[in-house]
């Protein structure tokens, strides 16, 4: 069979030269970014810490078969914290040149809420390939994330000379501000995906 085509009956007749242009667009599909891809946002040689620090979120693992490793900020009643982490992610090959990208954040707090502010953001910029990166491409202010009932909040990023091939660096920031809460207070990303438009 020759490159480039497909043959799909006996008689040998072949459908030709199907080019990624002619595929089915197809928006918001899905790209999950792995727990271990989570790094230190100002030290990329290291992965996110077990416990949080200062500024790091920590990956707690949990119990197997009851629960899954995602970043925590650790019990932050009666304090006020910003804690990262960053991960890096390329646009595939079949991603359409200047279609749609979008973070996508599944966040909540754990146990109790903040009795201030609890918020999620994201940063993120594109790979200049000579060491350097250009300003944050993120459109979308910080959004509330102060529930213990866990929700999706979308980040878009401009996607105006974008291609395939790009590789983005991107920061998720935890903000939570929290003055008398007794119980405990945990900030929680349970799962961080990018959305694309893509063709193929």
């Amino acid at each position: 069979m020759a490159k480039g085509t497909i043959r799909f009956n006996d008689d040998g007749s072949t459908f030709q030269d199907v080019t990624r242009n002619e595929h089915l667009l197809e928006t918001n599909q899905e790209y999950v970014i792995p727990a271990e891809g989570y790094r230190r946002w100002d030290d990329f040689a290291v992965s996110l810490p077990k416990t949080p620090t200062a500024d790091d979120l920590g990956i707690v693992t949990g119990a197997l078969a009851t629960d899954f490793p995602t970043p925590q900020t650790g019990d932050v009643k009666t304090t006020t914290i910003a804690m990262y982490l960053g991960f890096t992610f390329a646009l595939p090959v079949e991603y359409l040149a200047g279609g749609l990208i979008t973070i996508r954040s599944s966040v909540g707090m754990l146990t109790t809420i903040s009795d201030g502010t609890a918020l999620i953001d994201f940063q993120a910029y594109v790979n200049d390939g000579d060491s350097t990166s250009g300003s944050d491409l993120v459109t979308t202010s910080p959004i509330n994330m102060n529930s213990v009932t866990f929700g999706n909040k979308d980040f878009s990023i401009n996607p105006a000379s974008r291609n395939p091939g790009d590789q983005l660096l991107i920061r998720a920031h935890v903000a939570i501000v929290d003055t008398a809460t007794g119980t405990a207070v945990i900030g929680c990303i349970g799962k961080l995906t990018m959305l694309l438009s893509i063709k193929g």
